[in-house]
């Protein structure tokens, strides 16, 4: 019998593959490991941004990848601050502030490489309360499970948040895939796994009655030395959770 493990590698090859046949990738390419962007993930956003959860956050945590890009454009264009963690959490989170960002500039900093220009790393200590949070998906399901690219990286930034309290169970999450990627059929979930409360396409908005809790924290059983090698900001959580 399949681990849970590979369940999850057969159906992100399952959907990467799916996408390039179906002509729905984009560019960056070859979308095999990673977030895949897809034709429409603007139009997705767009969506998105008129959604109440999105008008009334006045922050909002979204994630790195190219498919919510407009997402962040979206956010800081309305006044909102963006937390955004790094690629692979290796320097930690960005803090976005559009107040400090030139009107013209604001689409470059929605980038990656003009994130890290414009936005100001932030300890820890200083991430504010989170209203709302996007994350990028391969597949999800309508029970609200969810299928990263492997590495678990929205489950830990969700998971060092919830030890901030900077979120919680009630802290929307939403995410923004293609219609292709919506599967009908069990995704497998485990405790550090991130659900979502809705799902946004191109063409339509699904909000999830989810049957899955979302992770209480970091499970640190689950993270080996490697991971406090390759991710500093476990070693400021670590010590910052011991010393409460």
């Amino acid at each position: 019998m399949p681990s849970i493990n590979e369940i999850k590698a057969e159906i992100r090859r399952k959907i990467w593959r799916a996408m390039d046949e179906k002509g729905v990738s984009r560019p960056p390419k070859p979308i095999e490991e990673r977030i895949p962007n897809f034709v429409g993930a603007e139009e997705a956003c767009e969506k998105v941004s008129r959604l109440p959860e999105f008008l009334r956050a006045s922050v909002i945590k979204i994630n790195p990848d190219s498919p919510q890009t407009h997402a962040r454009y979206l956010a800081l264009s309305m006044g909102k601050i963006v937390i955004m963690p790094t690629p692979r959490l290796r320097e930690g989170f960005l803090l976005l502030n559009p107040q400090r960002i030139p009107r013209d500039r604001l689409r470059e900093a929605s980038t990656i490489r003009g994130s890290f220009t414009w936005g100001l790393r932030v300890g820890l200590r200083n991430i504010p309360k989170v209203d709302l949070v996007i994350v990028g998906s391969v597949a999800v399901n309508l029970k609200g499970a969810r299928v990263g690219k492997g590495g678990g990286y929205a489950d830990l930034e969700y998971g060092i948040l919830r030890e901030l309290s900077a979120v919680d169970e009630n802290t929307p999450v939403i995410t923004t895939v293609h219609d292709i990627q919506i599967l009908d059929q069990e995704i497998p979930m485990e405790d550090h796994d991130l659900p979502v409360d809705m799902i946004v396409t191109p063409s339509r908005i699904l909000r999830i009655e989810r049957v899955y809790k979302k992770p209480k924290g970091v499970y640190w059983d689950k993270l080996d030395s490697r991971a406090f090698r390759e991710i500093p900001v476990l070693k400021e959580l670590k010590d910052l959770v011991e010393s409460r």
